[in-house]
């Protein structure tokens, strides 16, 4: 019997036949896929029943939102596929959302939903929606599969969508009748696996990596600023050897946030705008010119260079002037072979020079916030906040940000300390990200300790999932910044329409979180005084090692009190 076939050996005693279930679940199970999250839905019951025998993890939430953000989460901590399956009408839309975040995000993950039966096509059966049509907008394959032959073909095929370029999800829906239906095992379409996909691992055109490596060569306050893409396809190790190997400083974003530990000489994050005017020469890895990056027009350089996986992404919203479509890691290797013993010596000591003014300013900057990052004011600062934070972090600590005005206040402060330790919504700004994330990431990484830092509008949108990490022996730790408001978006309101006029729709009412963690059993604590920070999350760090439940630590925040991007308002700039 032939390795596809054997593949294909069927759940009957006999093994003559096989479900459509059974065909999702040994696709899933060909590409990597070792967890799908998902809430229960007759639509859908079937695939249940082959992950059960293939070995497939099942992880049933409260809230499909909440299992797309942890399919999401589960392709980030992993770098393999994540899967979410829901079952057809509500189930789907409540996944919008999470699709959508990784879709910004570029993650990798494969929405399977349900659809009513073929035999009831456009009779407006049970939960029928027209789900392709809503999916495709915000994925990169969206389709109905339509025969029982072709669903594990299709399943590699929207999977193989999903590494094509930049990442990104993909969705497929199957009908119930399709699903449930029984077929011959030769009448079934299952690729090989490891003989339907090309290597992603491109440079791009040779030639470009010979002009950059000229470039690298001949400059003399270089900088680079590595993105999310960096880390999702695994590019981390040949990022750094580039910096390290030509005394480059880095700048990190998204997820390539803990690439380099705190204290590394190539480590730099207070000084990017300095840099990104006085540089002779900027590269752009891995993250798009969108709002985060001012969409490009605040980098005033003599050059621009940008790589990313997706060639619709390079040079889009300003000009550059050298631009490579590739692998993050693989055009980082190349360009550093290409430079090897070419850096002359004072362009060697120009650097060295180029690096110690920015560290000097890195130290500048961070005094002047240092104040605001020790703060006894009661209420307390949010900036006292995010220095604790970062105080009490591990070298094993997963950092989750899940809100708006306190959880971008903590990146001022906050520095993980290793790959894969940032999570954070990315371009779409979506709330309600963080106990997905959580619990794929203690999934992933049952070792480590995950922290999730909310605001409060952000943990009660998603927050009774906790019960699901605690059911799933995935416990972490919930801090919530709580201002009892929407306060990222009640700062603009109140600058255009003043306090009157600026306090509505955005003012949430005070909640004491820490009952709502007794309700499930767990530790909480209510923190009022700055100084009580530390010895509350130390606390919360023992009762989940000592009851391997989650717990949470409400700590009320100044309200008045806002980012610097937020008084600006950057975000729409």
């Amino acid at each position: 019997m032939s390795t596809a076939e054997d593949t294909l050996k069927a759940k009957t005693k006999d093994g003559s036949v096989i479900s459509g279930g059974h065909l999702v679940a040994k696709a899933l199970k060909a590409e990597g896929v070792d967890t799908i999250f998902t809430l229960c839905g007759g639509h859908i019951i079937d695939i249940y029943d082959g992950c059960l025998d293939e070995g497939i993890r099942i992880v049933d939430v409260r809230h499909e939102q909440v299992a797309a953000h942890a399919a999401d989460g589960y392709a980030r901590q992993t770098g393999k596929l994540g899967c979410v399956v829901t079952t057809a009408g509500p189930g789907c839309t409540n996944a919008v959302t999470g699709v959508a975040t990784a879709f910004r995000s570029e993650s990798p993950v494969l929405h399977i939903g349900g659809q009513s039966a073929l035999s009831q096509w456009k009779m407006q059966g049970l939960q029928d929606l027209p789900h392709v049509d809503m999916m495709k907008p915000i994925t990169k394959f969206a389709s109905t599969v339509m025969s029982t032959e072709r669903i594990a073909d299709m399943v590699s095929m929207a999977a193989r969508e999903c590494f094509a370029g930049a990442y990104g999800p993909s969705y497929l829906e199957i009908p119930r009748d399709v699903l449930d239906r029984e077929i011959p095992n030769e009448r079934a379409v299952l690729p090989k696996p490891g003989h339907y996909r090309a290597s992603v691992r491109s440079i791009g055109d040779p030639a470009d990596i010979e002009k950059l490596a000229d470039i690298l060569v001949n400059a003399e306050r270089p900088a680079i600023l590595f993105g999310q893409q960096v880390w999702a396809a695994r590019g981390q190790d040949e990022a750094i050897a580039l910096i390290r190997g030509l005394d480059i400083p880095g700048y990190f974003n998204g997820a390539s946030r803990g690439l380099l530990p705190p204290g590394d000489p190539h480590h730099f994050d207070r000084t990017r705008t300095l840099a990104f005017s006085k540089a002779d020469v900027v590269v752009i890895i891995g993250t798009p010119f969108d709002f985060r990056m001012g969409y490009g027009k605040r980098i005033n350089v003599p050059t621009l260079v940008q790589i990313d996986q997706g060639y619709n992404m390079v040079g889009k919203n300003r000009d550059i002037d050298l631009g490579i479509a590739g692998d993050p890691g693989a055009v980082c290797k190349a360009v550093l072979e290409a430079c090897s013993g070419r850096i002359k010596n004072d362009k060697r000591q120009a650097r060295q020079q180029w690096m110690k003014m920015l560290a000097e300013q890195e130290e500048v900057a961070y005094q002047k916030v240092l104040p605001l990052l020790k703060s006894d004011q009661n209420p307390i600062h949010p900036y006292r906040v995010a220095y604790e934070l970062n105080e009490f972090l591990g070298e094993d600590t997963i950092y989750i940000g899940d809100g708006g005005d306190v959880v971008t206040i903590s990146a001022q402060a906050v520095r993980p300390r290793g790959p894969g330790q940032w999570m954070d919504p990315g371009a779409l700004g979506s709330l309600g990200v963080g106990t997905g994330f959580a619990l794929a990431a203690k999934l992933a990484n049952p070792n480590k300790e995950v922290l999730c830092y909310y605001g409060d509008g952000a943990f009660s949108m998603t927050a009774f999932d906790m019960e699901s990490c605690d059911r799933f022996h995935a416990p972490y730790l919930a801090v919530i910044g709580n201002n009892s408001a929407m306060n990222q978006i009640r700062y603009g309101q109140i600058a255009k329409y003043g306090e009157q006029r600026g306090n509505v729709g955005n003012k949430l009412g005070d909640v004491e979180f820490s009952k709502f963690a007794h309700m499930l059993g767990n530790h909480g604590e209510e923190v009022r005084e700055a100084s009580e920070i530390q010895p509350a999350l130390r606390r919360a760090r023992e009762a989940i090692a000592r009851t391997g439940r989650s717990a949470v630590v409400n700590i009320w925040v100044d309200p008045n009190e806002y980012a610097p991007g937020t008084k600006n308002q950057t975000m729409y700039k």
